[in-house]
């Protein structure tokens, strides 16, 4: 007699429909606990469950992109915490160690007085244009050598040791001669500057001469040469020049070679080396020098002028200004004096430089605008009104 059991259909599985088998992870201690039935259903698996004692950890595997921006959070992190240890302030109280601030001298530190001293020792003699006093220490076939203080001495080129040629170089200067020299180019990559004692004579002789023209002096100069021009001369070692203008006689202006003539300055200019001068200003400043201010003149109306009359001197000429003719008021310059008319005034302004000579009338009036009211009476009693004046001259003379 059978017995039913209404489950045997479940418990029968197709056998072409078997399901995959499933892969447990079994400790030992499972295995030992696994019933006989089990190990006779599975006699070939020991050796799998040995294998399969230690659990294997299943492995994460990341995907490249994301290693790259946790490596990036890493380092951020890690510069984060150093920025904050960086800016963190020094606090030596919380070391346990005493910590003590001391400065040592390695090879970035020096001495600056010591420093000081070596730019003095290496600081270069002489700047172009500087004057400096100097000994002959070398004399060479084509220059000499002058110790001029400096780490190297100054070269002066023969041709720089004087004016014109030198013939007797070596006889002219001497080992230990003392000299003023220029300096006329700054030291090379040895040291050594380029002086000149030619140059100083020629800076020493522009300046005498500028002071000679501001002083209005005359000079006699010996002419030696010429050109269609004028003529040339040679002063303190400077090469003048005449125009043929200037002359009293321009014709024949070749005619004055070889011979010495009194001049005065018209220009001086050492930077475009021109100096020009004048025998006519010479004859015109020798006869401003016999005047002085105050001094009552009597001469012709030459020209009239919108700024006022040019007056003829006897060979010079005087200018009365519009603003020194009279203390009133005038509509016309020509109401009050005429060319060829004979007037006189007072010599108020000397100017031996630029040879000119001021005059004034104004001061000879007794009230202001008399001179174009009664002019005749003015000029006719203009010696003893000029006496009067006399006085404001000398005192503005000695106020100089």
């Amino acid at each position: 007699m059978g017995v039913s059991n209404k489950n045997a259909q479940d418990n029968i599985q197709p056998k072409g429909n078997k399901k995959p088998l499933q892969v447990l992870h079994i400790s030992k201690k499972d295995t030992q606990k696994n019933s006989p039935e089990i190990q006779n259903e599975q006699p070939n698996s020991q050796e799998e469950i040995k294998k399969e004692d230690i659990p294997n950890k299943p492995q994460i595997i990341k995907d490249e992109s994301i290693k790259e921006i946790e490596d990036s959070n890493e380092k951020t992190k890690s510069f984060d915490i150093s920025q904050q240890e960086l800016n963190r302030p020094l606090n030596f109280s919380e070391q346990n160690t005493d910590f003590q601030l001391e400065r040592t001298v390695d090879e970035f530190d020096f001495d600056e007085s010591a420093f000081l001293e070596a730019l003095n020792a290496n600081e270069p003699i002489g700047a172009t244009g500087e004057t400096i006093s100097g000994k002959v220490i070398a004399i060479e076939s084509d220059g000499l050598y002058v110790d001029i203080g400096g780490k190297a001495p100054g070269y002066m080129p023969k041709k720089e040791c004087g004016l014109g040629v030198i013939t007797n170089f070596k006889e002219k200067f001497s080992i230990g001669l003392e000299m003023e020299v220029l300096v006329i180019k700054e030291q090379n990559a040895d040291g050594m500057v380029t002086v000149s004692a030619r140059a100083l004579i020629l800076r020493q002789s522009w300046e005498k001469v500028s002071t000679y023209a501001k002083n209005g002096e005359l000079i006699n100069v010996l002419i030696n040469g010429f050109n269609r021009g004028g003529i040339t001369c040679d002063v303190d070692g400077l090469r003048g020049f005449i125009p043929r203008s200037q002359l009293e006689d321009g014709e024949n202006h070749q005619s004055f070679v070889g011979k010495t003539l009194k001049v005065a300055f018209i220009e001086v200019n050492p930077e475009s080396r021109k100096l020009v001068l004048s025998e006519k200003k010479a004859s015109l400043v020798s006869k401003l020098a016999s005047l002085e201010l105050g001094q009552l003149i009597e001469g012709e109306v030459l020209a009239v002028k919108p700024y006022g009359f040019f007056i003829d001197l006897g060979g010079a000429s005087g200018l009365l200004h519009q603003s020194s003719l009279t203390n009133g008021s005038i509509r016309s310059l020509r109401e009050v004096f005429k060319e060829g008319e004979m007037i006189k005034a007072l010599i108020s302004e000397i100017d031996l430089e630029k040879g000119r000579i001021g005059l004034n009338t104004a001061l000879l009036e007794n009230s202001a605008g008399e001179l174009i009211i009664d002019k005749q009476k003015v000029m006719q009693e203009a010696t003893e009104r000029a006496l009067k004046t006399k006085a404001l001259f000398d005192k503005k003379e000695q106020d100089k």
